[in-house]
């Protein structure tokens, strides 16, 4: 379906014909969702061993009881994992509850509220603080720092990770910008891993931005391949470790779509002095983390072998979901103008694009035939999408006839109001 060469005739012939399908899709009553990036109930039973593992043993290998209180780092073996996943030494990680997001939350607030650096370099003494947001990106990236009151700048994304040199200059320009979101690989939405010159770029930021600008780098599917061959990610610590910029990065990931989505391990990574500084804090609103539940993820995953082949499971569930998408977005779209995807290797989405200003019809289009979408926007700060193009699309939940069916009505939704928009014009 070429729009541009049809004439009124052609695409009122393709919008009855559109509009008979579209039609029959409503009358099948159809509930789908596509919306978040979830874990399957296959994927989940992939851990069920998880429950009971422990069989009575609750120690550590040091001798620690992992009942009793204590341990604000968390348990050495799951600090060792952190760092193995993470790319950085267990001194620098520290493992905590189930969610990442609690993390990075924790730690933009201790940013604002007391500083890093202790009270000069805390953020609340800047006036109209600003922070970096790769876009299209993460939609609770944006809620931390809208929630803080946080001025969110986008920068746009490429094929290696963020546009740098637009983002070297507006850092280099403004020190109020105290900060950037990064999913460096398999990027929220988009599937992007970043270059290792990125990784580099982004790693010697520090030297040119405020002494208390933090880089939150939020490796979230750092071991979630599709591919037997997947690209890898550069060790943005080892870089800093290069360039003098240590305290510039927090890093931030979990085991939360690895085993049970509600029930998993995080961890964040940092400099001494920037772990010290938080621990400082944190210290006040917990006296440890659920070490039972690192000791039952630790006897789970011995090692990073383990969850290489555990990770291996969960591409062989999911990876038919993403081949549908894709499947049913070629047929629909290559070699024309109503629509551009990305083929990501890996995570948990498939960033498309409509035309522009049509992201919201094909949503509402959707949900209206039975396919609840995430909603049009929500990849930008403030759910402002300033070309109303950019959609989420997250397959995992589903099965895979169900993807298929909801990519049926995705595809005629976007074809539909594609016409209806050139009709218009």
């Amino acid at each position: 379906m070429q729009l541009e060469n049809a004439n009124d005739d052609q695409l009122r012939q393709w919008e009855q014909e559109l509009s008979t399908e579209y039609q029959h899709i409503l009358e099948q009553n159809l509930k789908l969702d596509l919306t978040r990036g979830k874990p399957s109930t296959e994927q989940l039973c992939l851990s069920d061993t998880l429950d009971g593992i422990l069989k009575g043993n609750y120690c550590t290998a040091n001798g620690t009881d992992v009942r009793n209180y204590g341990g604000l780092d968390g348990i050495e073996e799951m600090r060792q994992l952190g760092a193995d996943i993470l790319g950085v030494e267990p001194t620098e990680v520290l493992a905590g509850g189930n969610s990442s997001l609690t993390l990075m939350f924790q730690a933009m607030q201790h940013a604002v509220q007391y500083g890093f650096a202790g009270e000069e370099s805390a953020w609340k003494n800047t006036t109209g603080a600003k922070f970096l947001c790769p876009v299209p990106g993460y939609d609770r990236h944006f809620t931390v720092c809208e929630q803080l009151g946080i001025e969110m700048i986008t920068v746009p994304m490429t094929a290696t990770g963020p546009d740098m040199d637009e983002v070297e200059a507006m850092i280099a320009h403004d020190k109020r910008i105290k900060g950037m979101w990064c999913v460096p690989k398999y990027s929220n939405p988009t599937g992007v891993v970043y270059s290792d010159e990125t990784v580099e770029r982004i790693a010697k930021l520090g030297n040119i931005a405020s002494s208390d600008f933090k880089v939150f780098w939020d490796n979230a599917y750092a071991v979630h391949d599709l591919s037997e061959t997947p690209q890898t990610l550069a060790s943005i610590m080892d870089y800093c470790r290069q360039h003098g910029t240590e305290d510039s990065v927090l890093q931030f990931a979990s085991t939360s779509k690895i085993t049970l989505a509600g029930a998993g391990v995080a961890f964040m990574a940092g400099s001494q002095a920037n772990l010290a500084s938080f621990k400082k804090a944190l210290g006040t609103s917990t006296i440890g983390p659920d070490k039972v539940n690192q000791l039952r993820h630790a006897r789970f995953f011995p090692d990073m072998a383990t969850v290489n082949k555990h990770m291996q499971k969960h591409a062989a569930i999911i990876k038919p979901r993403f081949s549908s998408v894709l499947r049913h977005l070629e047929n629909a779209f290559a070699n024309s103008e109503l629509g551009h995807w990305e083929n990501p290797k890996g995570g948990y989405f498939i960033s498309f694009d409509t035309r522009p200003g049509l992201a919201k019809t094909v949503v509402m289009m959707a949900k209206e035939a039975g396919v609840v979408l995430t909603p049009a926007g929500a990849t930008f700060p403030y759910g402002n999408d300033p070309e109303d193009c950019n959609i989420r699309i997250a397959p995992t939940v589903p099965s895979v006839e169900e993807v298929d069916g909801a990519m049926k009505v995705f595809v005629n939704c976007v074809r539909l109001a594609s016409v209806r928009q050139a009709l218009e014009k």
